[in-house]
């Protein structure tokens, strides 16, 4: 794996180096923002994986996320922050994060959290052979997913800018239609291992999802209160 790591705390880079060499992980630490921008504009296919810390030297994290996303919709990005709020972490998601880790953290943590966002990332791009000749995975009423190509086709028309995270939400959703997902059971299928009942992720994601359907047609990701959600489209009318 080949990760960008954009982090002004030499600590952190040199704690973050030793790890990764034992994971036998490429990393190239970058102590400034807009540097850490450039670099990743400058050959976006040259990394498996962004850390982003939230307050950076030039520019912060949640600008320099929101850039990268108008790059790559499909980059895994860990944000790093020290600020433990929920609004942080609702905006650092809603401009196109993955994750984050809120600071002082386990380099182990991390180390975890990087395996389970690459792991689900290379999943939703990997399975060609096994599904050749099968033009979708997931076909219901209006909606048609394709995980060679990240298609994900409602209304005949294609959801623009989906995240590897919320590919994976509408693909978990509307592979079963209207079976109720509890947010823990979304926490553990899309991320891979368990988040101790931080919801809000999910909640913050399952919004930004339904942002990108709306401009396709009639909301097919439905909230069943105090329970979850579920995908169903029997009952719309584009």
């Amino acid at each position: 794996m080949n990760i960008l790591m954009i982090e002004d705390n030499q600590s952190v880079c040199e704690m973050m180096e030793m790890f990764f060499m034992k994971e036998e992980w490429k990393a190239t630490f970058i102590q400034d923002g807009k540097v850490g921008l450039d670099t990743f504009k400058n050959d976006p296919e040259k990394w498996d994986l962004v850390t982003l810390d939230l307050n950076l030297p030039s520019m912060d994290g949640m600008q320099i996320c929101r850039e990268m996303r108008k790059v790559s919709k499909t980059i895994p990005i860990i944000m790093l922050t020290a600020k433990d709020s929920e609004s942080d972490q609702v905006i650092g998601l809603e401009m196109g994060a993955d994750d984050y880790v809120t600071k002082p953290f386990s380099p182990l943590t991390l180390i975890a959290r990087i395996k389970a966002l690459y792991r689900r990332a290379d999943l939703i791009n990997d399975g060609a052979d096994e599904l050749e000749g099968k033009a979708y995975e997931v076909e219901t009423r209006y909606l048609k997913m394709d995980k060679r190509t990240r298609e994900a086709i409602l209304y005949d028309k294609p959801i623009e800018g989906l995240t590897p995270k919320e590919f994976e939400l509408l693909y978990t959703l509307a592979k079963s239609p209207k079976q109720v997902f509890s947010r823990e059971q979304l926490l553990t299928i899309v991320w891979d291992y368990e988040y101790f009942g931080d919801e809000r992720t999910v909640d913050a994601h399952i919004k930004k999802l339904r942002q990108k359907i709306d401009k396709t047609g009639p909301q097919v990701v439905q909230t069943v209160w105090g329970v979850g959600y579920k995908y169903d489209d029997s009952g719309v009318t584009p």
